[in-house]
């Protein structure tokens, strides 16, 4: 017998996040035909306009099962091998032996050992995630710059490699998306938006969309960057050119449209059974913050308090963050969006300290995964 919603609980939870110092945050549980939505907090702290449930929202990363969903769209479609050395389709941009040796489900599970090009993006970023080397200065230079795709990838490919090629465990980087965009873009002949597109218009989704400018249109929070107690008060970065990270890790979403989005992924919906099989095959990879986590292709696992796995990806942007999980069998999901980033304090070590958002956050995802 599974546990239905509490709806009191889950208002209280979110509440408490808020609390704890998240300036707003906003999410959608469901449960079958039960749906629950809840907000808390501020989307401006300087005017005290609250956040709703159908803001619009910057999901980062969670864009990278949107990009995989296409690759493997055009997998099945003949245009793309998962097991085909990038060489062999981007010669120029993954040169010589490694390009060789690294293959299209390489990229999609991080165990390429490209690095990532971030911090020669980004230079006060330099020594990221050694995070006490790191400043922020960077976030505001950057604001407004149009980055060129292909250079990215260059500053990747060209940093000293992280792992080889197939190498256990892999290390999470932004380079491996990149290079899958300009794959699609190459094998399909039009942009990689377009096939990304394709995705959200398969799954029915109508208020989710790649960004055309820095700005997100419609209802949105103000985004808070905090960088490690770096920029303090917060800085609002929700004005940004995504081209940093490109088509790979910059839509545009609600709580809603994720939660739809990923039970009909998981229904086989969007890409075929064996297509998501594919998804769901997972290796050990290093994450950004230095965790160990399970990668499987633009897909990972987090176990339920209940022993249940839940598919789906987390996100952050400069200033935002989300996380989108849905039950294997699909009938319990959840979708959480926060408007600051970065909140924990480093000690001397360059360690994040722990901050009571962190179990707050912790809490609400324990009771929305309540199985």
């Amino acid at each position: 017998m599974k546990n239905p919603l509490d709806c009191a609980a889950l208002d209280a939870a979110i509440e408490n996040v808020h609390r704890a110092g998240m300036p707003g945050l906003f999410a959608e549980v469901r449960d079958g035909d039960r749906v629950w939505r809840g907000a808390a907090g501020v989307a401006d702290v300087a005017t005290g306009r609250p956040v709703c449930a159908d803001m619009r929202h910057r999901v980062g990363s969670i864009t990278k099962t949107f990009t995989a969903a296409a690759v493997l769209q055009q997998v099945e479609n003949g245009r793309i091998g998962l097991d085909v050395p990038i060489g062999r389709y981007l010669p120029t941009l993954v040169p010589g032996e490694r390009g060789d040796a690294i293959t299209v489900r390489m990229l999609l599970n991080h165990t390429s050992g490209l690095a990532e090009y971030l911090p020669y993006a980004y230079p006060s970023l330099k020594a990221f995630p050694a995070l006490a080397d790191t400043g922020p200065q960077s976030l505001d230079d950057h604001r407004f710059t149009r980055f060129d795709p292909t250079e990215l990838i260059g500053l990747g490919v060209a940093a000293p490699a992280v792992g080889t090629p197939g190498g256990r465990p892999g290390v999470y980087s932004n380079t491996n998306y990149l290079l899958l965009v300009e794959l699609l873009e190459q094998v399909t002949g039009t942009t990689a938006e377009q096939y990304i597109r394709n995705v959200i218009e398969r799954a029915g989704l109508q208020d989710t969309r790649l960004p055309a400018g820095p700005y997100v249109d419609g209802p949105h929070s103000q985004l808070y960057e905090a960088w490690f107690g770096m920029i303090d008060p917060p800085r609002d970065f929700s004005v940004y050119d995504m081209s940093w990270v490109g088509p790979s890790a910059s839509l545009i979403s609600t709580v809603a449209d994720l939660n739809r989005f990923y039970g009909l992924l998981l229904a086989g919906e969007i890409v075929g059974p064996s297509s998501l099989a594919q998804m769901q095959r997972t290796v050990p990879v290093v994450s950004q913050e230095g965790r160990m986590i399970d990668y499987g292709l633009g897909l990972h696992p987090m176990e339920g308090p209940g022993r249940s796995t839940y598919w789906g990806h987390g996100g952050t942007v400069w200033g935002g963050g989300a996380l989108a999980m849905t039950r294997a069998d699909g009938a319990r999901q959840m979708a959480v969006a926060v408007n600051l980033q970065r909140w924990n304090r480093l000690d001397p070590s360059g360690t994040p300290q722990p901050h009571p958002i962190d179990d707050a956050l912790a809490t609400l995802y324990r009771l929305a995964m309540d199985d």
